[in-house]
C-alpha cells in the first residue's frame, strides 16, 4: 500500500492501521512511511524506531536534502554514524552529497569525501557522481570535480561524463567540454540526449579558430569510428558547428548520415534548422521542419524546435505557418505552454510584431503570466517596427509596475520607436537618461539609434557631431543613418563626406554607393550617377537582389529579382503577358 505516490488521507489512514498493529517498529515500514511525510513529520517517525537500521535513515537524509535542510541532514547523517552497528553505504552518501550541493559549502563537500574514502567507496561510480555534481555544480570547484572523474578506476557510466561535461558549461569552459566529449566517444561511452544538449551549449560559446579546431578533431574522429554507433552524436555536433561558421552544406551532409531512413532524436533536427535559421535561410528551415512534421522519422517538434521555426517565418513574414505553430503549441504541447514559456512567449510577440499582427502579439503578451525584461523587450520592439512609438514608451513606463529594470535592450527599442515615429525629442531624453537616471552605458547600436533620430528630423550637423564626439570608431550603421538623413533632406553637401567614410568603413556594401546615387540623382547629376555605377562594376560591388515570399496553400514560394529558378516561370510570364495584354486593350 504504501509503494508509489498515495494521497495524504490514505498515508494517514494506512499509519494508523501501522500502529494499531503495532507495526511502526518495522524498518521497512517505517522507511516507506517516511518516503510520504515531510520532513517534520518524518523525523518522528524515525524517532520513533528504537533500533533503526540503515534504510529509515537514509530515506529521512534524502527527505531533508530534497526540501533544502541541509543542516537537518548533516546532523541525521552525524546520529548515523554514532550507531556503531551501521556503517553508511553508497546511498548515504549520495543523498548527503546532495545535501552538500543544496548548502553550496565546499567544507561540506570535502568532510563528506573524507568520510567516502574512510568507508571505501571511492570506487563507487555512482557516488562519484554526486562528489562531481556536489563539487562542480554546488560549489563551482571544477578543479575539486575533474581530480575525483580522473581517479575513479571505472568511468564506464556516462552520468559521471554528463556531470563533469555540464559543470565545465557551467563554468563558461567551451574548450573542456568538447576535449571530454572527444574523449568519451574514444572510451566507447555512448552519449546521451543530455550529454548532446550540454555539449551544443558548449558549442554556442565557441569563437570561429576555436570551431574550426574542433570540426577537423571531430571528422577525424568519426573517420576512425568506421560508422560506429556513437557517430550520430558526434555528427549532430558537427551539424550545429558547420551551421555556426556558416557552411550550411556540410551541416546538411552531416545530417543526411543522421536521418536516412531510421528515427532519430529531436537534436539533429533543431540543430540543422536553427543552422539554416541563423545563416539566413529561412525557407529551407522551414521546408526541413514540414519534412518533420510530415515524415515518418518517429521525431516530435519541441519548444526548441517552434523558436526556430517561428524566427523563420519571422524572417520571410509566414503569418500562415506561424499562426499554425501557435495552434499546434495551444492544442498538442503541454497545458498551459505559451503562458509559462517565456522563450517561446517571446518568439511568438516577435513573429507576429514582425508579421504586422501586433493585436496577436499584445494577446500572447497579456496572457504571459510571468513576464521578464526580456518579454517586455521584444513587445516594445514589436511596437517600435511597426510605427507605434507613443504605445512603445508607454509600455516602458509600465515595466516598472512589475518591479523589472530595463537593459540596454530595452533602451535600444525605445530610440528605434522614437526614430521610426519621429519622436526626436522623447529620443533625446531617452538617450541621456539611459546613462544619467538609469546608469546604463551606451553601445554602439544607441549612437547609431539616436544618430539616425537625429538624421531623419534633418538635424545632421549635430547628428554628425554625435558621431564625431562618440567613443568608439563610427561603424557602417552609424554612416549610414548619417547618409539616409542627407538623402531625405537633400543635402548632398554632406553626403559625399559621409559616403567617403561609410565607403572606407564598409568597403563591400551596396548601401552607401546605391544611397549616393539616389541622392545624385535627386540632384540631376545623371553623368555624376553613371561614374559612381561604372565604379560599382569596377570595385566588384554588387547589388543585393531583392526578393519576396507569397505562401500559397502552405507552401511559400520564393522570388529573387533577375532569377528565372522558379520551376513554374515559365507559366507565370505567360499569364503576366496575358495580362499585360488586356490592360493595353482595356486602358483607353
Amino acid at each position: 500500500l504504501l509503494q508509489g505516490r498515495s494521497p495524504r488521507l490514505h498515508v494517514l489512514q494506512i499509519h494508523a492501521r501501522v500502529l494499531r498493529l503495532h507495526a511502526h517498529q518495522d524498518n521497512l515500514i517505517a522507511t516507506r512511511l517516511i518516503g510520504h511525510y515531510p520532513s517534520i513529520a518524518a523525523l518522528r517517525v524515525l524517532d520513533q524506531l528504537q533500533h533503526p537500521n540503515l534504510f529509515p535513515f537514509n530515506a529521512i537524509i534524502r527527505v531533508l536534502a530534497q526540501e533544502g535542510r541541509s543542516l537537518d541532514s548533516f546532523l541525521v547523517f552525524r546520529r548515523l554514524k554514532s550507531v556503531h552497528s551501521l556503517s553508511p553505504n553508497g546511498l548515504t552518501f549520495s543523498f548527503i552529497l546532495k545535501a552538500c550541493f543544496v548548502s553550496k559549502s565546499s567544507l561540506s563537500v570535502k568532510q563528506i569525501q573524507t568520510h567516502v574514502v574512510k568507508s571505501r567507496f571511492s570506487a563507487d561510480p555512482f557516488v562519484g557522481n554526486a562528489l562531481i555534481v556536489a563539487y562542480g555544480k554546488g560549489v563551482d570547484d571544477v578543479g575539486s570535480a575533474r581530480k575525483v572523474f580522473d581517479d575513479m578506476p571505472g568511468k564506464g557510466v556516462v552520468c559521471c561524463w554528463n556531470s563533469l561535461i555540464s559543470s565545465y558549461v557551467q563554468v563558461g569552459s567551451p574548450d573542456e567540454v568538447m576535449g571530454l566529449f572527444c574523449s568519451m566517444v574514444e572510451e566507447n561511452v555512448k552519449p546521451e540526449s543530455d550529454t548532446l544538449v550540454s555539449v551544443l551549449s558548449a558549442c554556442s560559446e565557441l569563437e570561429i579558430d576555436q570551431i574550426e579546431k574542433w570540426v577537423s578533431l571531430l571528422s577525424e574522429l568519426v573517420g576512425r569510428t568506421g560508422g560506429g554507433g556513437d557517430d550520430d552524436s558526434m555528427n549532430c555536433v558537427l551539424v550545429y558547428l558547420y551551421g555556426k561558421c556558416g557552411r550550411t552544406d556540410k551541416s546538411r551532409e552531416r545530417f543526411d548520415c543522421i536521418v536516412s531512413d531510421r528515427e532519430t532524436s529531436v537534436l539533429p533536427w533543431n540543430s540543422m534548422i536553427n543552422a539554416y535559421v541563423q545563416n539566413g535561410q529561412p525557407l529551407q528551415a522551414l521546408n526541413l521542419f514540414r519534412l518533420m512534421v510530415d515524415g515518418d522519422h518517429g521525431c516530435k517538434p519541441n519548444h526548441v524546435t517552434m523558436v526556430s521555426v517561428l524566427t523563420a517565418c519571422s524572417q520571410i513574414g509566414d503569418l500562415e505557418l506561424g499562426q499554425w505553430v501557435h495552434d499546434f503549441l495551444k492544442t498538442r504541447g503541454c497545458r498551459g505552454v505559451v503562458e509559462s514559456n517565456k522563450i517561446l512567449a517571446t518568439a511568438l510577440i516577435d513573429m507576429y510584431c514582425k508579421c504586422g499582427s501586433l493585436d496577436k502579439a499584445k494577446e500572447v503578451f497579456s496572457k504571459l503570466t510571468t513576464k521578464d525584461a526580456i518579454s517586455f523587450n521584444a513587445m516594445i520592439m514589436g511596437l517600435a517596427v511597426n510605427g507605434k512609438g507613443e504605445d512603445a514608451i508607454h509600455l516602458f513606463e509600465k515595466m516598472q509596475d512589475f518591479s523589472l529594470y530595463p537593459n540596454a535592450g530595452t533602451f535600444l527599442g525605445l530610440l528605434w520607436a522614437c526614430s521610426h515615429s519621429g519622436l526626436s525629442n522623447k529620443g533625446r531624453q531617452i538617450f541621456n537618461d539611459m546613462t544619467s537616471v538609469f546608469g546604463i552605458p551606451l553601445r554602439m547600436e544607441h549612437y547609431a539609434c539616436y544618430i539616425d533620430i537625429l538624421a531623419r528630423d534633418g538635424q545632421l550637423e549635430e547628428a554628425a557631431s554625435v558621431a564625431a564626439s562618440m567613443p568608439f570608431k563610427p561603424n557602417n550603421f552609424v554612416w549610414g543613418a548619417l547618409l539616409g538623413g542627407c538623402l531625405l533632406h537633400s543635402r548632398l553637401d554632406l553626403a559625399q563626406d559621409v559616403y567617403n567614410r561609410l565607403v572606407e568603413v564598409d568597403p563591400d556594401s551596396s548601401a552607401c554607393y546605391v544611397m549616393l546615387a539616389n541622392v545624385l540623382a535627386g540632384d540631376r547629376r545623371w553623368d555624376d550617377v553613371s561614374v559612381l555605377r561604372w565604379f560599382m562594376r569596377e570595385k566588384g560591388v554588387k547589388k543585393q537582389p531583392g526578393s519576396s515570399w507569397v505562401n500559397v496553400n502552405g507552401i511559400v514560394h520564393e522570388f529573387v529579382v533577375g532569377s528565372a529558378a522558379h520551376p513554374q516561370m515559365a507559366n507565370i510570364y505567360h499569364t503576366l503577358h496575358g495580362l499585360a495584354g488586356e490592360m493595353r486593350f482595356l486602358t483607353p
